[in-house]
């Protein structure tokens, strides 16, 4: 019976494809680092300020601020007219069918507003 020989096996082709994963893994990922948004819950308990809170409801397709309803892109206008003290205070409650990029957009929207604390209701 002949003996089979072995080949020797060539690394040549795995290091190619661990060259080629790498690559890919290089061009398709991100190195920027993601803003941060802070978000802030709100707790039950008293109120400690003398102003009234102004309540925002998110939907899905739509959003009202202190019961008029408003475009987000109309939102920026409406939260400058406010006039938001030093300790004013926005309550953001949202329905069950917005999607977590709809609350980073609002949230990213309210982000250069001064004065105005927005906390997010449960």
């Amino acid at each position: 019976m002949a003996q089979r020989r072995r080949r020797n096996l060539s690394m040549t082709s795995l290091i190619d494809v661990i060259f080629l994963l790498l690559l890919f893994f290089m061009l398709s990922s991100t190195f920027t680092r993601f803003a941060e948004l802070p978000l802030q819950m709100a707790s039950g308990g008293t109120v400690s300020n003398t102003t009234p809170p102004h309540f925002l409801r998110l939907e899905a397709d739509s959003l009202t601020l202190n019961g008029q309803t408003l475009s987000l892109e109309a939102l920026p206008e409406r939260i400058a007219a406010l006039e938001p003290g030093d300790d004013a205070v926005l309550l953001v409650s949202t329905t069950a069918d917005v999607t977590a990029q709809r609350l980073v957009d609002l949230l990213a929207i309210l982000r250069p507003a001064t004065g105005l604390s927005v906390r997010i209701l449960e």
